[in-house]
């Protein structure tokens, strides 16, 4: 009888309970177990959950609780997950028993986005993988010697990163200290079905508008780790052309959402679009494309970072317009995928599609195919870590 490697991913999708956090966390768990592994979806970062509705960490975790079970039960895999309230400290899912089995008997863990801080159970765990979602804070960090964050990293026996061009001449942020590994985030295509609307009128997002908890100076340079700034560089963007954008923003900025509609943009609520996988799904599948832009702290360290937002729009079908993090020196653009950096490449961009919609509607599924696909980006990182 064949042996199955046992992987658990720990992530925080019950935590937040959006679909954009859930999809994250579905294409690493469902990827690796259609490639054989027994994969295993687990939260115990001790951290209180989060209630999208009201903006608010609440006490009781029944409704992030049945978030994941939904998930879950939604990829045949009911009974692999686990949800560890420590402030009750009370399982769902998983015993506490079964839990701490598996951190012993499991051959790897995967720490996506580096939700947990690791405890001495994790540890037991022979192959610890750190999967970084947002790349430069951390590098940053311990290039300044900052303690807690290298305490963080040396937990892990892998680390791994969604900023591609990292330690590259043109990022001027180190990579030190650790083996760090390019890596790109997945999607399993069929989830995913390749959706031609040419009806459809709006170029979407959904995004947070501003986020202050992670600003940080290095060099010299203060780097924001929000979206205002570049939204706002290209506020202006709805005035130039006959195209119509939406965003469905997380903000409760009144005079601001104003002022965006005055300038032409259409707003809807993130939490309508994003409240489950479903709806979130197909608000996707009835977009013309997206347009988006991409946080401050990415975009000027050119770090090659990339949206798993972003790869859903393109299995889908949708042409992508993004902001330019360097990531076109390693996935090709100018066919249902366009960088940007200034107004004018907006603007030709969203001619160039509309000009011939399906030839870059169908670019567009082939560029997550050729670059994203779960059977390419996820064998390479078992290789990487070992597995």
């Amino acid at each position: 009888m064949s042996y199955r490697r046992t992987i658990l991913v720990l992530h925080l999708a019950g935590q937040y309970p959006l679909a954009g956090v859930a999809w994250q966390a579905a294409h690493y768990v469902v990827g690796l177990t259609r490639l054989g592994y027994d994969v295993y979806y687990i939260e115990d970062s001790g951290a209180p959950p989060y209630d999208p509705q009201i903006e608010s960490v609440v006490e009781n975790c029944s409704s992030n609780v049945a978030f994941i079970r939904r998930m879950m039960e939604r990829f045949d895999l009911g009974d692999h997950w686990g949800y560890w309230d420590l402030a009750h400290n009370r399982c769902y899912g998983l015993t506490r028993e079964k839990l701490l089995h598996l951190y012993g008997a499991a051959d790897a863990l995967l720490n996506l986005c580096g939700a947990t801080q690791l405890r001495e159970e994790h540890l037991r765990c022979p192959t610890r993988i750190y999967v970084e979602t947002d790349p430069v804070y951390e590098q940053i960090r311990l290039a300044q010697n900052n303690c807690q964050t290298r305490a963080f990293l040396e937990a892990h026996t892998h680390h791994f990163t969604y900023g591609e061009n990292l330690g590259n001449p043109d990022s001027p942020i180190p990579l030190a200290q650790f083996d760090w590994k390019a890596t790109r985030p997945p999607v399993m295509l069929d989830l995913w079905d390749y959706h031609f609307t040419p009806e459809a009128e709006r170029f979407t997002t959904v995004a947070t508008w501003k986020n202050v908890s992670k600003d940080v100076t290095f060099g010299g340079a203060r780097y924001y780790w929000s979206k205002d700034v570049n939204f706002l560089r290209f506020q202006d963007l709805p005035q130039l052309t006959t195209q119509k954008f939406e965003l469905a923003l997380g903000t409760s900025d009144t005079e601001r959402a104003t002022l965006l509609r005055k300038k032409g943009w259409c707003l809807t609520d993130s939490y309508r679009r994003s409240y489950d996988l479903e709806p979130y799904q197909r608000y996707l599948y009835g977009s013309r494309g997206e347009f988006t832009v991409s946080k401050d702290l990415v975009v000027r360290t050119r770090c090659g970072w990339f949206s798993d937002r972003s790869v859903c729009y393109l299995a889908a079908g949708k042409p992508v317009i993004t902001q330019d993090t360097g990531f076109g020196k390693f996935i090709p653009t100018g066919q249902g995928l366009f960088a940007f950096t200034t107004m004018e490449d907006v603007l030709t961009a969203v001619d160039k599609i509309n000009a011939d919609y399906a030839a870059h509607c169908r670019a567009a599924r082939e560029v997550a195919l050729e670059c994203f696909a779960t059977d390419k980006v996820l064998p390479q990182l078992l290789r990487e870590a070992g597995l």
